[in-house]
Formats: C-alpha cells, sequence, structure tokens
C-alpha cells in the first residue's frame, strides 16, 4: 500500500494537508491554506519537490531534535515533519516521503 494525502478541512474554515506513509504514520505537515485549491497546489507541489534532494532542508529545534522542511523551488515551505530523535531517523524520514510523495493518492476529508 503506497502512502497518501488527508486533506482536512480546520475549524477556522482553513485547509491543510497530511502525507502518511502505508503505516499511517505522518511524514509530512503542512501549513494552512485559506482556500482549498491552496491545499490542492501545496499537495501537487509535494509531489513534484520530494523526488529532489535540494529541496529538503534539515534543521534542529530549539531542544536539539532533527526536523526538516520541504522546500519549493522558489524557497517557500511547502511541508514539515515530526521532530527526531537523530539525524539518522530525519534523513530516514526523507527517504520515506521521496518515496510516499509523488505516487500517493488523496483523501479529501473536506
Amino acid at each position: 500500500m503506497a502512502g497518501k494525502f488527508d486533506l482536512k478541512k480546520a475549524k477556522d474554515g482553513q485547509f491543510h494537508f497530511n502525507l502518511k506513509a502505508a503505516n499511517a504514520q505522518v511524514l509530512l505537515k503542512s501549513e494552512m491554506y485559506k482556500a482549498k485549491s491552496g491545499a490542492s497546489n501545496g499537495i501537487e507541489s509535494v509531489k513534484k519537490n520530494s523526488p529532489l534532494d535540494e529541496r529538503y532542508d534539515r534543521r534542529e529545534s530549539k531542544k536539539g531534535e532533527a526536523y526538516f522542511v520541504l522546500l519549493a523551488a522558489n524557497k517557500q515551505v511547502i511541508g514539515q515533519s515530526e521532530l527526531y530523535s537523530s539525524t539518522s531517523a530525519m534523513e530516514n524520514g526523507i527517504q520515506s516521503v521521496k518515496k510516499n510523495a509523488p505516487e500517493a493518492s488523496i483523501n479529501d476529508l473536506t
């Protein structure tokens, strides 16, 4: 089973999505979008940019936990990972996004 995008509507009326692996683990969370079309465009941007290693900005939280953001060609953040316990776990997360995102289905929960 491949990964999937869960497209959701928040209580405030904005839209967002999560990329989930086949085991339902969240790999990437989006920002909030005012319109559903913006979130849909965000999903397409993740699909397009996720295979490219240079689109991943590897970062560290204030507490020293590793995480990454996925950037569009214009350097805008299109998704952020969870916090990881180690750099190697973060790299595994990146590999999972690269593997799952391009062919992931969209589960419209709006």
